[in-house]
């Protein structure tokens, strides 16, 4: 089968590797119909994230069963499905706290040996395990490129603004935001502060285009060096700061800006990657109270909220989906990207 394979920083191509099959009795194989390019693969792109060359990278993916392992329940071939980028076991200790994103066993697709050797989604077949707490069917109606937000971009901005489903910190109604970052993941993070009860959501970004996005999604668009964030935010917050304040680029200085505008006893929701040492101002986290909360998202525990609010349309996506490609032209595809000429593409086998 074909497959975008990473070969070294700033390199990716499309390569023959042999098709997967199943081996364990809760796996399952999808053919995939829709992959999406995430902000995280260019991380791995760019070389920030290490993986091996020739694995195949991609973890956004929709498309239709094949197979299913014997212990599968849920799920049966001709299945139209979607999944979250990462896998759980559901019986460690973690996952029994429905903190799935730390589980035990947990792997993510096309990640690399680092993060558990499971090959990635931009391929023409998949396979996924744990099929069962993995993967969700695609409810009629639901679009590819739409269906594609739940298993990844979707569910991690609903994490970034009410956190781990485990333990909710539920943003109150009438709060205030601050979005750092407008990717897709920081552009569905306001929509999803709006969704969520915020009445006032500020999206800052220096990249015209996506201001105006956001501006669109019903965020105050404020430019990162032509504009003062801050003092625009004491402006419409009387001189307190943001209720909530979400780095969702996964860059020191926007984490620094971060604890700035979140107001005394506010949150930080740090959703950006981060594959290094950063330096955070603990005094200003210390003396404002803040809460400061990290990682990556629980993306199975927020799925089927995430998934329902796609599918009712109080989350829509299809906005931020700039180019349609063909996995044909992935090396393109993620030139394009790197050079911010899109903001989300979908591949198709």
């Amino acid at each position: 089968m074909r497959a975008v394979t990473f070969q070294a920083p700033g390199e990716v191509r499309l390569e023959e590797v042999p098709e997967p099959s199943v081996s364990d009795v809760g796996d399952a194989i999808v053919r995939v119909e829709a992959t999406g390019l995430c902000g995280s693969d260019l991380h791995i792109y760019h070389g920030r994230v290490v993986v091996e060359p020739g694995f195949v990278i991609g973890h956004e993916y929709v498309g239709t069963i094949v197979e299913v392992g014997d212990g599968v329940r849920g799920l049966a071939a001709g299945d139209r499905v979607l999944g979250a980028f990462l896998t759980a076991c559901g019986g460690c200790f973690h996952c029994r706290r429905g903190e799935f994103h730390k589980c035990d066993a947990g792997r993510v697709f096309g990640h690399g040996a680092t993060l558990g050797s499971l090959a990635g989604s931009q391929a023409e077949l998949l396979l996924v395990p744990g099929a069962d707490l993995t993967l969700r069917k695609v409810p009629d109606g639901l679009r590819d490129a739409v269906a594609l937000f739940a298993g990844d971009v979707a569910a991690t901005a609903r994490h970034a603004i009410v956190g781990d489903s485990a333990r909710p910190d539920a943003l109150e109604p009438g709060s205030t935001v601050a979005v750092l970052g407008l990717g897709p993941v920081g552009l569905c993070a306001a929509q999803m502060a709006r969704a969520c009860g915020a009445a006032l959501v500020i999206g800052i970004d220096s990249v015209p285009e996506r201001l105006a996005v956001a501006e669109s999604l019903g965020a105050a668009p404020v430019h990162l060096t032509e504009e003062d964030p801050r003092a625009r935010i004491k402006e419409v917050t009387a001189g307190r700061g943001v209720d909530l304040a979400v780095d969702a680029v996964g860059h020191p200085d926007a984490l620094d800006m971060a604890c700035r505008l979140a107001r005394k006893a506010g949150t930080v929701s740090v959703t950006g990657v981060y594959a290094e040492r950063a330096e955070v101002h603990m005094g200003i986290v210390w003396i404002k109270s803040l809460t400061l909360r990290a990682g990556q998202a629980n993306a199975i525990g927020h799925l089927d909220r995430t998934l329902t609010m796609l599918a009712s349309g109080v989350l829509d996506p299809s906005p931020l989906v700039t180019h349609h490609m063909k996995l044909d032209d992935a090396a393109e595809a993620y030139a394009i990207y790197d050079r911010r000429e899109a903001l989300k593409i979908v591949l198709t086998p």
